[in-house]
C-alpha cells in the first residue's frame, strides 16, 4: 500500500474517533441537561414566587394582568370597555365567564353589542373578522415558569375566540397555575396519553417582525392580551 494511501486511511481513522468521541460527549451533554433540568423543576415554587413569576414573564411578553376577585371582575371589566371603548364583543353562553359577563357586564352596558359564539362560523364570518372589538375567554390553566396561558378550544369556546377578535381577554383563575410546562405534561397525564389535538399555548399578544425585522404586533391574532386574574 501506497504511503498516500496510507495516509488517507489514517485520517479517515482519526476522523471516525473523533465522530464516535463528540457523539458520547454529546450525549452526555443531553443527559446533563435533563438531570439538571430535573433538578431545577423539583423545586416547587411557594404560591406567591408563583403567582410572582407568571405576571412577570407574562407582562415581559407585552401582556395586560389585572389582579381582581371572582365577584369584583364584572365591574372591572366594565371600567376596562368604557375606558378603551370597547363596543363590540364576543362571548360564549355555554361557560360561567360568559353566563357572567352576559348577565353582569351586558346589562350594566344596554348599548354593548355582544354576540355569543353559538352560530357556524360560516354565518359568523363577517361579523367576526370586521367587527368584534374584543372576545372573552376562560383558560384551562397556566404556567408560571414561562407565563403562558394554556387553552383548550372545543365546542363551548371555539378555537377562533381567541385568535381572531384584536383584543382578547382571559378569566384565568390562581389555583389553575402551575410551576412548568413538565408539571401540565404529568398532571393532564399528556406524557402517556399525547397532547390533545386542540390545546393552544399563549404567552402574550401576537406577534412578528417578519418585515423589516421591526416588531408589530397583532399580524397573526389578537393584537392586545389581557389576562384577568380571580
Amino acid at each position: 500500500m501506497t504511503s498516500a494511501k496510507q495516509n488517507i486511511l489514517a485520517r479517515l481513522k482519526a476522523a471516525q474517533t473523533r465522530q464516535h468521541r463528540n457523539s458520547a460527549l454529546d450525549q452526555a451533554g443531553v443527559n446533563q441537561i435533563a438531570a439538571n433540568r430535573i433538578k431545577e423543576t423539583s423545586r416547587a415554587y411557594t404560591e406567591t414566587d408563583r403567582l410572582n413569576k407568571f405576571t412577570t414573564a407574562l407582562q415581559a411578553s407585552h401582556a395586560e394582568v389585572i389582579d381582581c376577585t371572582k365577584d369584583e371582575w364584572p365591574k372591572m371589566l366594565i371600567g376596562l370597555i368604557e375606558t378603551r371603548k370597547l363596543t363590540h364583543w364576543l362571548y360564549s353562553e355555554k361557560t360561567e365567564t360568559g353566563r357572567r359577563f352576559s348577565q353582569d357586564v351586558c346589562t350594566a352596558l344596554p348599548a354593548l353589542e355582544a354576540i355569543p359564539y353559538s352560530t357556524p362560523v360560516e354565518q359568523l364570518k363577517e361579523t367576526l373578522f370586521n367587527q368584534i372589538d374584543a372576545a372573552i375567554t376562560e383558560a384551562h390553566g397556566a404556567i408560571a415558569e414561562t407565563g403562558t396561558l394554556v387553552i383548550i378550544p372545543g365546542p363551548e369556546e371555539p378555537r377562533l375566540m381567541s385568535l381572531v377578535p384584536p383584543v382578547h381577554v382571559v378569566l384565568l383563575r390562581k389555583s389553575k397555575i402551575i410551576d412548568t410546562f413538565d408539571q401540565l405534561l404529568e398532571q393532564e397525564n399528556w406524557s402517556e396519553a399525547g397532547l390533545p389535538t386542540n390545546v393552544l399555548l399563549i404567552s402574550g399578544p401576537s406577534k412578528t417582525a417578519d418585515i423589516q425585522q421591526t416588531l408589530a404586533y397583532g399580524a397573526h391574532g389578537p393584537k392586545s392580551l389581557i389576562v384577568i386574574l380571580i
